[in-house]
């Protein structure tokens, strides 16, 4: 085959997701807070992940510079060569300690971390059971596994219960803690007590709630005074507002990534200076309670706005706010028109989410003013009962 007609059938593939609706676009943008300029044009940014505004804390940007300074940018090297610097080690105690659990073990990526977790600790003799909505990575870990893979209907501990009870092997129940794309919690200390009785590990990917759910952010698991999960992966990308991530639990699950992750041994390991940043962003996490409290207060206004509003918004209390559309082209059409209304957010739409389940994916962050939060629904109100 020549390297023509390769690209030709990229091509065509290309065209029919142009008809489907489903094309994704980049944006070259630089944001700044509650705000984001993209093609010459400012925007109240309603389509970050940094719920906590730290991506700008200068404390946090003064110790990215500091460590960038002392180690230089890169680590130079994997984990297993020369990459694994004292800086590294330091963080992963100090999140240990932070979290409760015995190890930690840092990763460039939360793609990274969940794809790598599953494939390397279950094998042929494991059970994957995973939420019907878990995250990408999370489902192509489980393909990748040598393990068998099955799914439970959302957050529905019934269908959960009968899936244990027809499977004797060994098990691991994986969920998210909060939801990527609809923004609600498992019901983490109700899963435990399934895994408990028929003898299951659990595993939590907690992105969305580490930082922003507990009393000093260690994530959902402890907002719901829930027993920490057998493993807990999280990252940096979002309340962090940096990037990498982590996989917490025992030591001889840290030693046996190490010794057989893929990923882990043959990947750059995390720059020093990122490893800097986010220790001191466990500081601000644990020291600044402020600003958990003002995203809650944030998140109720929002959603105080839209109570009798005809808007179809799903049951969220996180930072992720998603208003269905159906749709996949109607959900393109209403975000471009709240874009020309100077309202930057994303139109989330199939393979990401399910068929005729479109949606805005509205994230709000303590950056956001009261004033932003009003004209948000407002606009919003006003443009979905016009379409």
């Amino acid at each position: 085959m020549s390297f023509l007609t390769f690209q030709s059938q990229l091509q065509t593939s290309l065209d029919a997701r142009h008809k489907q609706a489903l094309y994704r676009q980049r944006y070259a943008s630089v944001p700044r807070g509650r705000t984001v300029v993209i093609q010459g044009q400012s925007y109240l940014n309603f389509s970050g992940n940094d719920y906590l505004g730290l991506s700008l804390h200068p404390d946090i940007q003064d110790a990215y510079a500091k460590g960038a300074d002392i180690y230089g940018c890169g680590s130079t090297g994997s984990a297993l060569i020369n990459g694994y610097h004292a800086i590294h080690q330091d963080l992963e105690h100090k999140l240990a300690d932070w979290l409760g659990y015995e190890s930690v073990l840092l990763f460039s990526t939360g793609f990274s971390a969940n794809s790598t977790l599953l494939k390397t600790l279950f094998d042929k003799h494991d059970l994957i059971i995973q939420d019907k909505l878990n995250h990408a990575s999370l489902i192509d870990g489980g393909l990748a596994s040598e393990a068998k893979t099955i799914r439970y209907k959302h957050n529905d501990m019934t269908h959960l219960a009968n899936r244990l009870e027809a499977h004797a092997q060994n098990k691991v129940i994986v969920s998210e803690g909060v939801f990527s794309m609809d923004g609600d919690s498992a019901p983490i200390k109700d899963i435990q007590l399934l895994a408990k009785k028929h003898d299951a590990l659990t595993m939590i990917d907690d992105a969305h709630g580490i930082g922003v759910n507990g009393q000093q952010g260690q994530g959902t698991w402890h907002c719901q005074n829930a027993q920490r999960p057998d493993i807990l992966m999280a990252t940096f990308g979002k309340a962090f507002g940096l990037a990498g991530a982590m996989i917490a639990s025992t030591q001889p699950v840290t030693d046996y990534l190490v010794q057989f992750s893929r990923s882990y041994i043959y990947s750059t390991a995390m720059s020093p200076a990122q490893a800097t940043a986010i220790s001191k962003a466990v500081d601000v996490l644990k020291s600044e309670a402020w600003r958990r409290e003002k995203l809650a207060s944030i998140i109720a206004r929002f959603r105080a706005n839209l109570a009798h509003e005809k808007v179809s918004l799903l049951d969220s209390t996180s930072a992720i706010q998603p208003v269905i559309i159906g749709d996949a082209a109607q959900a393109i059409s209403v975000a471009n028109r709240l874009r020309e209304k100077g309202i930057w957010l994303t139109a989330i739409r199939p393979p990401t989410v399910p068929e005729n389940s479109s949606r805005l994916r509205i994230t709000l962050t303590t950056e956001h003013t009261i004033e932003d939060i009003d004209y948000l629904t407002k606009t919003i109100s006003q443009v979905c009962n016009e379409s």
